[in-house]
Parts: structure tokens; C-alpha cells; sequence
């Protein structure tokens, strides 16, 4: 598999986050922490379901302004190198079964640095239409609130 960026294709997104390594996989793959950072506040986030393994299934949902939960991310992980890598895209289900509405495949990065762990999210997606959308969408002050989240619970917890 390449994680090659195309920049007609792809956004990618990165913070230093000041914290172990140890301490930012955990906030990722511990579906308790998990919830407190990746939707943006003040809306919420429920995981329904985290198997992290390849075809594991991934499915969280969403409230805003207190409401009921609703469907946010249906999708599969594709590959889990424990402390390094996760990759999960919502154009497969668990199981490996084909989605409707195929839209990103992700590669979430963990590195060691001299001030913490080097987060990187690259978002790749299957036409420059759908990539402008997504940015158009929001994607960098999304994905930027949540890292920050992230790094907030993270910075903490350490």
C-alpha cells in the first residue's frame, strides 16, 4: 500500500502533539477517550463500534446541540500497525462489505518527536470534486478542532 500524497487527490493535516506516543494511541483506539475529542464541541460523539482489525467494523454517531444520536462515520478499518498507523475508510463496511456512499479513505500516522508524537491525517479521496468538497466542507477546521481536542485530553492526561 502507498501513502504517496497527491495534492489533486488528497488533504493531509498535522499537529506536534505534546504527549507520548503511547498516550495519543491509546486516546484512538480506547472508544472512551476515543469520544471526547473526535467530533468538534459542543456537538458529541458515540462509538457503536471500534474492532480494530483489518475489516473491523467502524461506526460512531454523532448529537449536536444535545439531541439524539445519529449517523456519523460507517466504515472499516483497513489496517492497524499498533503504535504507528491506523487506516479506515467509509467505503467499505465491517466485514469488508461495500458501501453506499464511499467518500475517504484515512491513514492516521503516530510518530516519536523530541516534543511528543508527530500526528499526521491524510484523507484520500476518489476525485478532485470529492476532495474540493470536503475541503469546501470544512476539512482543516474539522480535522484541526478535533486533533486540538485530541491534543487537549492527551496533554491532560500525561
Amino acid at each position: 500500500m502507498t501513502d504517496a500524497f497527491n495534492p489533486d487527490l488528497d488533504l493531509k493535516i498535522s499537529r506536534i502533539i505534546k504527549a507520548p506516543r503511547a498516550a495519543v494511541w491509546s486516546a484512538w483506539t480506547t472508544p472512551s477517550q476515543f469520544e471526547q475529542w473526535w467530533i468538534p464541541a459542543p456537538a458529541r460523539c458515540q462509538v457503536e463500534q471500534m474492532d480494530l482489525i483489518p475489516g473491523g467494523a467502524f461506526i460512531t454517531r454523532m448529537s449536536e446541540n444535545g439531541g439524539e444520536f445519529g449517523p456519523h462515520v460507517s466504515g472499516c478499518f483497513l489496517a492497524i500497525d499498533p503504535m504507528e498507523r491506523i487506516v479506515f475508510t467509509n467505503a467499505l463496511l465491517g466485514g469488508w462489505r461495500p458501501a453506499e456512499k464511499p467518500f475517504i479513505t484515512a491513514i492516521i500516522t503516530l510518530r516519536d518527536h523530541a516534543d511528543g508524537t508527530d500526528y499526521a491525517a491524510h484523507v484520500m479521496h476518489r476525485t478532485s470534486t470529492e476532495r474540493a468538497k470536503h475541503d469546501e466542507m470544512g476539512f482543516y477546521d474539522g480535522w484541526g478542532t478535533a486533533i486540538g481536542q485530541l491534543a487537549g485530553l492527551v496533554e491532560r492526561l500525561s
